[in-house]
């Protein structure tokens, strides 16, 4: 099966279709036949669950970067940079690797433990 991101006008994408592997034969087939069904001049966007292509698969909310020809996320906080060979967004300290979940915090640009302290 073929994804398809359909785009609002500032690129973000609003929903995510699927489209037979037989219609879609090439990414321009399928976007024509999701204008046909739908009825619309809206632009839809080929995207790909294993990041064959643009970068990402496309998810709700995501920003289509044309230049970059990358489906990216929402920056989750201020602090944050966009690797541009992934285009995911990256904290800029690492996130500890101890076997504990942790939850990022802005305020203090640190990871905070998430998970009990086990003692003894």
């Amino acid at each position: 099966m073929a994804h398809f991101a359909r785009l609002n006008t500032d690129n973000i994408v609003t929903e995510v279709e699927v489209v037979s592997n037989d219609v879609a034969t090439t990414e321009q087939l399928g976007i024509d036949f999701l204008k046909t069904v739908h009825k619309t001049d809206d632009t839809f966007v080929q995207t790909s669950y294993n990041n064959n292509i643009r970068k990402n698969f496309a998810g709700i909310g995501m920003t289509y970067d044309e230049g970059r020809d990358a489906f990216i996320d929402p920056q989750p906080h201020a602090s944050w940079v966009l690797n541009e060979t992934t285009c995911k967004w990256e904290a800029p300290v690492a996130e500890p690797d101890d076997g504990f979940h942790h939850q990022w915090n802005e305020s203090t640009s640190s990871w905070d433990q998430t998970d009990p302290i086990e003692l003894g």
